[in-house]
């Protein structure tokens, strides 16, 4: 099977050995070794989605407990113990942040 990309810029994908788009080690994936960007051409982690995002399925985290063992209750007395030895804080976003992440209530 082929995996086709289009680009808006079709300069953009001339040069071959700059492809970072490449087929996964796991079947019918693929990889990209660098930042995508979803409504922004500038983004600062592995995916930034500036807008809403629809999901039509399961989204695993780490926190998932599909993906967790040996879970277990705790004793809830010492839990609350130690809740009251943490630092909690109230803050403001910085203005600059705020406007790029279209945050409007900082």
């Amino acid at each position: 099977q082929k995996i086709s990309f289009q680009a808006s810029n079709p300069g953009q994908f001339e040069n071959d050995s700059d492809v970072l788009w490449q087929r996964g080690h796991v079947p019918e994936t693929i990889a990209y070794h660098g930042h995508v960007g979803i409504n922004t051409d500038a983004p600062d982690e592995a995916l930034v989605v500036c807008g809403n995002a629809k999901v039509m399925g399961r989204v695993m985290h780490p926190s998932d407990s599909r993906a967790k063992q040996n879970i277990r209750e705790v004793d809830t007395n010492e839990q609350l113990r130690r809740i009251t030895q943490m630092r909690l804080v109230e803050y403001d976003y910085k203005p600059e942040f705020a406007s790029v992440m279209g945050i409007k209530d900082t």
